[in-house]
């Protein structure tokens, strides 16, 4: 059945390639050799020499050390002790422990192998158990098998390394530099992954590199652009630059499915997942987090996805994704991940627990960092049955004091939204009715940055609305909600500052019936996406939420995908290959003029490449603002000769056009006359071609054109 569904697949691919399978003898195709069919990978050399290093035999062993010292009659007793702290990690293989023994005493060494079914069952016990505590005297100091051999190869005396001759490399940033102050995107079709600027001037994209199998899965930007990171068998990598994109940093992880940078970009965490000897047991879970410049390993957490998966959804296997969430802006100074009734919060200096102990706090559901400021929010739910409220806290790191609480009454769900500059929180609160029966929406709207923190409670005008999307302005002080139960909701916009009263929220408009399901502010705010996306097949309407008015409607069939450039002059609405139809995108203005569209088969990704936060302070990003005519003169020159260009190109192509008609005119003009005879011959030697010249006449021409003779009776009375 599979070979049927191959062949199928095949017959498919050559059909829409125009390939005519009948006339190619299938057999006589031989593939190159090896699994990799001869492509070979960017991580070969990596995954070689983790072979040659480790692949031992021995991955399954480990060796116990530290352990008592006991005479013969209490070698029973410690090996069961022993047993029963392993074997709640893994199955032990039958004759699996060995603790051996001083002939001469015949007391115990002091240490013992147990070797487990796979090595990932042994790796996992090293990791729970080393640093364990049997007694004051015996803490267990636990080692890979394999990992013996690696320190037996340390010679003996120390020989310095040899140093590198330094080579300058390529400057990172230079593609900000760019003279026409373009922006980057990456897209994934088919086997091909490419980098092109958005030459929107021009209303074409302009390449600048591209690949074929780049990556195995997905490409992911770093936050603030530096790199472009690919995911492979054996880890992932990342590549920058403007033009060229050389691979700068790899990280070895094998098995890798989902990457995650920090938001100052010094770190990497990496993700993978194992299948289990036993299929009862759930998946065992690696995460590193490496240094992004170096690759070095700073942490790694193992352990069974079960006890990873608390919290949130989505993600792999259950896992929730990103499992560990960064904090404190953009010095990479905290990291954190939910536990069961805990929130770990670590700090980069030492990757260890700040405090050493996690922050207590009893049935936790959720947390979220603010964008700017080691501050946590986190979410609790009811306890006891209703007796003790649910809550929203504040809490500061590394302090972990309590800067603000808020109990919760009748609480269903919660859910938390910062914005972009840590200025404000709002939490959505699904409250159950007195009759259980249904739900109700509400918000709280913390304000971060004023004394006391004050809290402030929204409700809709119909507290029945379901909310369908929120979106806080970025660096703004609005928001809008999508509500309503109908096919076609309302979009409500607010604001937590009005000229008349800069301490209340204020709704400032509500759009009726919108065909929307999705919000997509621009980065630099002002602007709005209000989208129809999946059932409503990709309707789109530009919003000026300064104005209050809309500035464009527009459709982008199917369109699964939106997402605004970095400066906010630009958006691209894309189909992907979920739908079989249409596949590729869309480049608009910020206002809602569709500049360009590329089609391409098999479209799997379109992102941005993300730009670093300005250097400008605000008085002078608002002095460019009040000045912008002057500044903006250049710009208007150059767009001015673009203009031109454009028009001359426009114009030399209608020429061309036109030159193209002349020639075919004149050739059937010379046609014309060198068939003159023929056709004064065809008319009886009349000369002239002017139809005015003649006279029509109807003329009747009887013409037989056949005879039929019949005898036909004749009926006598």
């Amino acid at each position: 059945m599979a070979d049927v569904a191959v062949m199928r697949e095949i017959e498919a691919t050559a059909s829409r390639l125009g390939v005519d399978l009948s006339a190619i003898d299938l057999d006589s195709i031989r593939l190159p050799p090896d699994d990799d069919l001869g492509i070979q990978s960017d991580d070969d050399d990596v995954y070689q020499e983790e072979n040659l290093e480790f692949d031992t035999g021995f991955g399954n062993i480990i060796v116990v050390d530290n352990l008592p010292v006991v005479p013969r009659e209490k070698f029973e007793k410690l090996e069961g002790v022993i047993r029963k702290i392993y074997s709640q990690i893994g199955l032990i293989k039958e004759d699996g422990l060995w603790m051996p023994v001083d002939p001469q005493t015949e007391k115990t060494l002091g240490y013992c192998f147990i070797e487990y079914n796979t090595p990932q069952e042994a790796e996992l016990a090293k990791e729970k158990t080393h640093g364990y505590k049997l007694d004051r005297a015996h803490i267990f100091s636990v080692n890979m098998f394999d990992d013996f051999d690696r320190f037996m190869k340390v010679p003996d005396e120390w020989a310095p390394p040899e140093t590198s001759p330094y080579t300058p490399g390529e400057n990172l940033q230079h593609w900000l530099t760019d003279s026409k102050a373009r922006d980057q995107f990456v897209i994934r079709a088919g086997s091909d992954t490419e980098v092109l600027w958005n030459d929107a001037r021009h209303l074409k994209p302009d390449p600048v590199y591209k690949r074929a199998f780049w990556t195995e899965s997905f490409v992911q930007w770093s936050p603030m652009g530096t790199y472009l990171a690919t995911i492979h068998r054996q880890g992932a990598a990342v590549w920058g630059g403007a033009t060229t994109f050389n691979r700068l940093m790899r990280y070895a992880h094998p098995q890798v499915k989902l990457i995650d940078f920090s938001p100052g970009e010094k770190y990497l965490v990496t993700y993978s997942s194992h299948e289990p000897s036993n299929p009862r047991d759930a998946n065992r879970v690696v995460i590193n987090i490496f240094d992004v410049r170096t690759g070095k390993v700073m942490r790694d957490f193992k352990g069974s996805a079960d006890d990873f998966a608390i919290g949130g959804a989505g993600g792999v296997a259950g896992v929730s994704w990103p499992i560990f969430r960064w904090g404190g802006g953009k010095d990479d100074k905290y990291f954190a991940r939910l536990g069961k009734n805990m929130i770990s919060v670590y700090e980069t200096d030492t990757f260890s627990l700040v405090d050493k102990k996690s922050l207590k706090v009893e049935s936790v559901m959720d947390f979220s960092w603010s964008p700017t400021d080691p501050i946590l929010a986190l979410f609790v739910p009811e306890l006891g049955g209703g007796n003790q409220p649910a809550r929203v806290s504040l809490v500061q790191i590394p302090s972990k004091e309590e800067l603000r609480q808020k109990n919760l009454f009748s609480v269903s769900d919660c859910k938390m939204y910062w914005q972009s500059n840590g200025e404000y929180l709002a939490v959505k609160v699904d409250r159950y009715t007195k009759t259980k029966k249904s739900t109700y929406t509400g918000f709280e709207l913390f304000r971060i940055k004023e004394r006391d923190i004050p809290i402030e409670v929204l409700e809709l005008e119909n507290k029945n609305d379901k909310i369908i999307a929120f979106a806080w302005e970025p660096k703004g002080h609005r928001f809008a909600v999508i509500h309503g139960d109908h096919p076609r909701p309302d979009i409500s916009f607010y604001s937590m500052k009005t000229a008349q009263n800069t301490g209340r929220v204020s709704k400032l408009t509500t759009l009726k019936g919108k065909q929307a399901n999705a919000l997509f502010w621009s980065p630099a705010g002002r602007f709005i996406i209000l989208a129809g996306l999946k059932g409503l097949n990709g309707q789109l309407e530009f919003y000026n939420v300064d104005e209050l008015e809309t500035m464009a409607t527009a459709e982008h069939f199917m369109a699964t995908d939106i997402e605004w450039d970095p400066t906010g002059r630009y958006v691209a609405t894309s189909v992907t290959s979920v739908h079989e139809m249409e596949n590729g995108f869309n480049i608009w203005s910020f206002h809602g003029k569709l500049l360009y569209r590329i089609l391409k088969d098999h479209f799997f990704q379109y992102l941005w490449r993300p730009r670093p936060p300005t250097l400008l302070s605000p008085e002078k990003e608002e002095e460019i603002a009040k000045n912008l005519k002057k500044y903006s003169k250049k710009y208007e020159a150059e767009d001015q000769d673009v203009s031109m260009l454009l028009s001359e190109q426009e114009r030399e192509k209608r020429k061309a056009l036109k030159d193209e008609w002349e020639r075919w005119v004149n050739e059937w003009k010379k046609q014309h006359e060198e068939e003159k005879l023929e056709r004064q011959k065809l008319r009886d030697g009349e000369a002239s071609d002017e139809e005015e010249e003649y006279e029509a006449k109807e003329v009747e021409i009887e013409e037989v054109i056949d005879v039929k003779e019949e005898v036909v009776p004749l009926d006598h009375e």
